[in-house]
């Protein structure tokens, strides 16, 4: 008999001692330890902890959405110039030949804007103007443009053939391909220089590779700050320096037979 109650007792016990023993391990687990500091909710902890939710700060990309701009782009922004629209760009443009190339191929560094999509060099002058980007070249450059300059200018661009034309897929890095949905990162082709690009997004290939760095990396460390609802800031951030330069360099190949 005395066997059996003290049977009973550790069949009682056991259980219990499991149960505390597991809430323990779990309030340890998954509250104290991910995270010392008293900031978020439990369950922001226990997500954090089980890994759906990075530990890394995203204050670059906090502290910078009041700088993020939203420019309303007109139809005719989007529409095919007309060629009085298109001629007026090509005068405009002759001050701009020192940076962006005599054709819109820059040699210098610039950005190419040969075939660049007419709303984005609309937005990115606008932004200049605004001095939402901030270059002090640029923003000379454009104080004295009205929206109609800005407008022929985009169209003339726009309409010169553009040197490099989008490449399969299939040997791009898979951060343009695919992304890295553990990390959250978009592939960078399904805004940027693929067949269905989003509308605003610049087409990527054939821009200098220096160019291209120096852009993501301000994405990244939030000076620059242009980007509507900070959608590059949210996905340059994520990005190591060696990504950074892997995708830069992929955009930045130009076979020299596009060149001729």
């Amino acid at each position: 008999m005395k066997y059996l109650r003290s049977g009973r007792s550790l069949g009682t016990t056991a259980p219990l001692a499991v149960i505390v023993i597991a809430a323990a391990a779990f309030f340890m687990g998954f509250y104290v330890m991910p995270d010392g500091r008293s900031q978020g909710t439990v369950w922001q902890r226990i997500c954090r902890a089980a890994g759906f939710v990075g530990s890394r700060p995203r204050t670059v990309v906090q502290t910078a959405l009041a700088g993020h701009t939203k420019v309303v782009v007109p139809t005719a922004a989007m529409e095919v110039g007309t060629p009085r629209q298109i001629g007026h760009g090509a005068t405009l443009a002759l001050r701009c030949t020192a940076c962006h190339g005599a054709q819109g191929v820059s040699g210098a560094d610039a950005p190419n804007l040969a075939g660049q999509y007419s709303e984005v060099i609309y937005k990115q002058l606008v932004d200049f103007q605004r001095g939402d980007r901030a270059d002090a070249v640029m923003g000379a450059m454009v104080a004295t443009l009205t929206d109609q300059d800005m407008l022929d200018l985009a169209h003339y661009y726009a309409y010169l053939p553009r040197p490099e034309k989008d490449r399969p897929l299939a040997s791009a890095p898979p951060l343009v391909r695919v992304g890295d949905p553990m990390r959250n990162v978009a592939p960078c082709a399904s805004c940027h220089g693929s067949h269905d690009g989003k509308m605003g997004a610049p087409n990527l290939y054939g821009e200098p590779e220096l160019y291209l760095k120096t852009q993501l990396t301000a994405f990244a460390g939030g000076s620059r700050a242009n980007d509507i609802n900070a959608q590059m800031r949210n996905e340059a951030h994520l990005l190591t320096a060696a990504e950074i330069l892997s995708v830069t360099r992929h955009y930045a190949e130009t076979s020299a037979s596009n060149l001729d």
